[in-house]
């Protein structure tokens, strides 16, 4: 059956067995014969791409060669480390707890990141919580404009539009929680002859929804390739415990509860996936209109949305640039 008529639910289907084998197979050529490493680091979040990503490590390496971590912080929600703690024990891997919040404290995070807040929302202090959220861009035909959610300690609740230097100063300081795990990671590694692994599917490598130098750094990324949904199959699989599979995808990174949707990708992720391999396959609007359930129009706006976000991530793929090359 060709593309064009395929059906959504079988357009990104894979058979499990053959990519969990070839994902073994290449990860155990570069932890083992190329890097000469003795297994692999993976930051456990609860969620489903880390929880793949370790099952793989263990699956190829074998769990005695795995090291999950959990690397807390203020703003993480009680429910990751409870599914965190699960995966661990399906998987029978070893694990260590790091509380990362003294060192995100002592550098400012918390307090850099409220004075930015504070500039657009003067009251906030001591028992708010706060998000940053971008418009659904199918529901809405509107720019992809930041704007921040603020809860007050009584629960109510409001919206207002961020400044350029208010968005700005909140991103850089939550940054410090990705790049803060990010340097725990490599202590284990270091400490136990360890490669990282890195954990964003295809949705998340190709828009550039990760850190630089934070969680987007690793030794290898074994599920960049795969669609949100290709990772899903893959979960099922492995035998991913039921509740992590079922869980939304969450950032996990501000005090109010946040998607990845609202706070980055705009669109629902089984859309998203969709219109990213009709963009990457050459599909036209019209055929992924009908695969992905949205108007013509909608499937525009995603694609100038992927190449707009492309651009962004152009930057944060880039190796440290020499001013002289080597010859």
């Amino acid at each position: 059956m060709s593309v064009c008529t395929t059906p959504a639910a079988d357009l990104l289907h894979i058979d499990a067995t053959a990519e969990t084998g070839r994902i073994a197979a290449g990860i155990r050529d570069i932890v083992l014969r190329q890097f000469r490493k003795k297994g692999a680091v993976v930051a456990v979040s609860g969620g489903i791409d880390s929880s793949v990503v370790a099952a793989l490590c263990a699956h190829a390496l074998g769990k005695e060669r795995v090291i999950a971590l959990f690397l807390p912080e203020t703003d993480s929600s009680p429910e990751s480390l409870r599914l965190a703690s699960m995966l661990v024990d399906v998987l029978g891997v070893r694990s260590f707890k790091e509380d990362i919040r003294p060192i995100l404290a002592a550098a400012g995070c918390y307090h850099r990141r409220d004075e930015a807040i504070r500039s657009v929302v003067p009251e906030y202090g001591a028992g708010y919580k706060s998000k940053i959220v971008l418009p659904n861009l199918i529901e809405e035909n509107r720019y992809s404009l930041f704007s921040l959610v603020v809860q007050s300690p009584s629960g109510e609740s409001r919206k207002v539009r961020l400044t350029l230097d208010a968005y700005l100063g909140i991103v850089a300081a939550t940054n410090f929680k990705q790049r803060t795990r990010k340097m725990m990671e490599y202590f284990y590694a270091d400490r136990y002859n360890y490669a990282v692994a890195g954990t964003p599917n295809r949705l998340e490598y190709d828009q550039g929804f990760f850190v630089k130098n934070g969680d987007g750094s690793a030794d290898f990324k074994p599920i960049a390739h795969l669609y949100k949904s290709q990772v899903y199959q893959l979960a099922a699989h492995l035998g991913i415990p039921e509740a992590i599979r079922h869980r939304p995808p969450t950032t996990d990174t501000y005090s109010m509860e946040q998607s990845q949707e609202e706070f980055y990708f705009s669109v629902p992720l089984v859309k998203m996936d969709i219109c990213l391999y009709g963009k990457d396959n050459s599909l036209s609007n019209k055929v992924v209109a009908e695969l992905a359930g949205l108007t013509e129009e909608q499937v525009l706006r995603v694609f100038e949305v992927i190449e707009a976000k492309r651009r962004v991530a152009h930057y944060l793929h880039h190796p440290p640039a020499l001013v002289c090359p080597l010859t």
